[in-house]
């Protein structure tokens, strides 16, 4: 019967196959965000007003958690020792229970790489500045939070962009972006899962003075990215003012706009996918262990080029309480 699919279903014709291949990311990223949206509703049914959120534990979520790997990543990219990423965070608040904040962060990635000599090549150094505002007065709602940043993306190199040849200058060439992101954060508890949920949408712009030359055209300056967060509590804690989650689950989608190395309006390229689990034994205070998958761009500064898949497990800083 599968054989006479095409013969007793004309319109089953390539081009039309063709088409509806290459509307698969969009319809991805979509199914993410509708997911996502429909969990968080069925779990405001079932919110227990007793739980909270302060504008610093939401702002901490969204701007990530310090992580070391170990040299034991499975797929394309480049054989390392490790990859760290460093997100100190300074808040900057009136009180603890302010609707306004400011977080003022230097973060940088490293990677040092299985060769002779353990070279640590170009460094990404992200500082940045962001802005949450609280939208809902009331602490005992769901909460609705915007957020600013303007961010600087630099390799610290300064020399040619491009090789003689024409190939990117990886080792030594010159990358540097600023952009703005405007975004907002939706979060939620729920009883039934006894876990905070988060979800994130923001749009990120590169304007294009604000960006080397050589990156036009090359290089996304229009970016729509797309999260969700949960963090399970424990089950049976001790009576207490916070706590830590045993676990966690992030799943990010990125989809890549303008014109990009010619890719076509709607490709599997433009896509960034990621999802990280962690878990937190209790006899660690501060750290824990996650495992991640990524598939897109690089990140790391001018590897950006890059397309990798990667599987990766490391350490990764948990000073998160609820």
């Amino acid at each position: 019967m599968r054989e006479n699919i095409n013969e007793a279903v004309p319109f089953f014709k390539p081009k039309m196959m063709a088409k509806i291949k290459v509307l698969r990311p969009i319809v991805l990223v979509l199914w993410v965000i509708l997911i996502a949206s429909n969990f968080s509703a069925y779990s405001q049914s079932i919110t227990d007003t007793t739980q909270h959120l302060v504008l610093p534990t939401i702002a901490q979520v969204n701007q990530g958690n310090s992580y070391i790997t170990f040299p034991t990543d499975i797929g394309n990219l480049q054989p390392l020792w490790f990859e760290g990423n460093i997100i100190p965070n300074f808040f900057l608040r009136q009180s603890r229970n302010s609707r306004l904040l400011g977080v003022l962060t230097p973060q940088i990635i490293i990677r040092m790489y299985q060769e002779e000599s353990f070279p640590v090549r170009t460094p990404s150094y992200i500082p940045q500045i962001t802005v949450y505002y609280q939208i809902c007065e009331n602490p005992n709602q769901n909460k609705m939070n915007l957020f600013a940043r303007i961010a600087h993306h630099s390799n610290g190199q300064e020399e040619s962009f491009f090789l003689e040849n024409g190939e990117v200058n990886t080792r030594s060439g010159d990358f540097a972006t600023n952009y703005l992101e405007l975004g907002l954060i939706k979060t939620n508890y729920s009883r039934r899962f006894n876990a905070h949920q988060f979800f994130k949408t923001s749009l990120e712009y590169h304007p294009k003075p604000w960006m080397a030359l050589e990156l036009d055209g090359i290089y996304s300056n229009f970016r729509w990215h797309n999260s969700f967060s949960i963090f399970k509590l424990p089950s049976k804690s001790v009576a207490r003012t916070s706590q830590k989650s045993d676990i966690s689950l992030k799943l990010d989608a990125t989809w890549l706009f303008g014109n990009v190395n010619d890719w076509q309006p709607v490709s599997w390229a433009r896509l960034n996918l990621s999802l990280v689990f962690y878990y937190h034994p209790r006899f660690l205070e501060d750290i824990g262990l996650f495992v991640q998958y990524y598939s897109g761009s690089d990140y790391y500064n001018i590897y950006f080029g890059q397309h990798i898949n990667v599987l990766r497990f490391g350490i990764m800083t948990d000073i998160l309480s609820f």
